[in-house]
């Protein structure tokens, strides 16, 4: 079964752990000094903040994480049906997991990943700044 993700920029991590697990009633269910993130059930979503100021307060990327390659295949192949362009990223390191993502974006250029989570990996990662051309004509940026 497929969960929407939300990954948000946040200014101060505290005040926002405090506020979305008020929100959410719970807290994150995996917490970092630069990041936190709820794995809710009602509603299933992936809900991340992070404060790594690399992005501005407020950028925001959307996500479909998968269960298994067959989900990731099938999700993949629908972006491919819809005539957007698509970026592999197999075995990334990111927002302390291990994945392989697939990235997108939509028609008014918002970041659409989606993902296969294999495990956990002690650091935040790296922002590959993955290409993607669009209407935008921007970089992908986690």
């Amino acid at each position: 079964m497929k969960r929407i993700h939300i990954g948000l920029e946040v200014k101060d991590l505290e005040a926002s752990i405090d506020f979305y697990s008020g929100l959410f009633g719970a807290p994150p269910s995996h917490r970092e000094t630069d990041y936190a993130k709820w794995m809710l059930e009602d509603p299933r979503v992936n809900f991340a903040i992070q404060c790594l100021g690399a992005e501005p307060v407020g950028s925001v990327h959307f996500g479909v994480q998968v269960e298994n390659k067959g989900e990731l295949a099938e999700c993949t192949r629908w972006l491919e049906e819809a005539g957007e362009n698509v970026v592999s990223e197999p075995g990334a390191e990111c927002c302390y997991y291990k994945s392989d993502k697939v990235w997108s974006r939509d028609p008014d250029a918002f970041r659409w990943e989606t993902f296969l989570t294999h495990g956990r990996h002690t650091e935040y990662g790296e922002n590959l700044g993955i290409p993607l051309g669009s209407a935008a004509g921007k970089e992908i940026a986690r």
